[in-house]
């Protein structure tokens, strides 16, 4: 009989995900965790011989990794949708597929996006404040402070990919007219679907005033916009072009209203957090919220947690898909844990005819394409 697929993971993700790789005989060590292994036991695993690896985004998967798995580890499954943390170099030098697990968190994403502005700008976190902290005094119009309603408003979506145009489709149910700004693909069928739904609301008498939705500059899109929410990719300057390290910066932060909030759920050196402190506390924009961070966990130095700021600042830790369903159903279109055991199971069982660069999550096809 063959020997049966060892695995380590350096992270729990999930009974039910586990458990369709035992019912199929592979062996399973788990990180006991909560937070990740050090590098030097990844590397004690790998060189132990494992024919898979299931990581996350806190894990440093490079070279050395690869030459410690040399001749035996064959697939680095990863429990997310970026892969900052591998080096897609050098798994391609030691053709090492890795696979992620795009698609199924992106209404999580958005929708938690959506509800970070919508919490921003209606205050919630101040007005909870002023019940816990039993400073609620008599009713008034507008003491202690208002919200920004969010309906009728107009937001910038910065970067349309997957997420990006899940977003614009729940900011249709509110009214909002949508400016669009992707520095890689511009997605006019899209646009086009999105604003003959707008019109088909307004003639229905579904919505009160007519909507629109256009791809415009970057510059456009912050002029112009009351909500500006960051769907891009992280791009370093030699990893390709257009870049969008440091995208939002002192420049960009300058060119919004004073009167717009900011929302980050893409990556987090996206943003120049220096940058968008100072913006906060110089009331260049009324405010922001962030799930991503340049350095995470956020630093107990960092500028965002300057306490002159934080009834602007909404810091989350990176939750945005942190759903039920979508981080730990074992159903591959339903749950990043379901994807993520599939994507392993497709190149260690030789899935899609053996051919690698026909499998559906695996990210380096370029290194197997014949």
């Amino acid at each position: 009989m063959p020997k049966p697929f060892r695995i380590f993971a350096t992270c729990h993700i999930g009974d039910e995900a586990f458990d369709v790789l035992r019912r199929r005989g592979y062996e399973l060590e788990v990180y006991p965790g909560p937070e990740a292994p050090p590098k030097k036991l990844i590397l004690e695993k790998a060189k132990q011989g494992i024919d898979g690896l299931i990581t996350t985004l806190r894990d440093s998967i490079d070279a050395e990794v690869f030459e410690a798995g040399r001749g035996r580890l064959k697939v680095v499954a990863q429990i997310a949708v970026g892969f900052d943390n591998i080096n897609r170099a050098d798994a391609n030098r030691y053709k090492v597929p890795f696979t992620h697990t795009a698609d199924v968190l992106t209404d999580a994403t958005a929708e938690f996006a959506f509800f970070m502005m919508g919490a921003l700008a209606r205050k919630l976190w101040s007005s909870e404040l002023e019940v816990r902290e039993q400073r609620w005094g008599a009713w008034h119009p507008f003491l202690p402070f208002l919200g920004d309603e969010v309906t009728g408003k107009t937001i910038a979506v910065i970067g349309t990919g997957r997420i990006g145009q899940a977003m614009i489709k729940k900011c249709t149910g509110f009214d909002m007219n949508i400016l669009c700004y992707d520095p890689g693909y511009q997605d006019e069928k899209f646009v086009k679907q999105v604003q003959d739904l707008m019109n088909f609301r307004h003639e229905r008498g579904l919505q009160r005033h007519k909507t629109a939705i256009k791809y415009v500059s970057l510059e456009e899109a912050l002029t112009q916009a009351d909500y500006v929410s960051v769907h891009v990719p992280l791009i370093r300057p030699e990893e390709g072009t257009p870049p969008t390290l440091h995208l939002f910066n002192e420049r960009t932060f300058r060119m919004m209203k004073p009167t717009a909030y900011f929302v980050n759920t893409s990556r987090g050196p996206v943003v120049d957090e220096a940058s968008l402190a100072r913006a906060l506390r110089e009331n260049w924009i009324a405010g922001a919220a962030l799930d991503v961070y340049e350095k995470e966990p956020l630093p107990a130095n960092s500028p965002l947690r300057d306490p002159t700021i934080a009834d602007r600042c909404r810091l989350f830790h990176h939750f945005a898909s942190g759903a039920r369903i979508t981080r730990l159903s074992a159903d591959p279109e339903k749950g990043m844990a379901g994807r993520c055991v599939q994507g392993l199971i497709d190149v260690l069982e030789q899935n899609y005819g053996g051919d690698i660069a026909n499998m559906p999550y695996v990210v380096n096809k370029e290194a197997f394409r014949k």
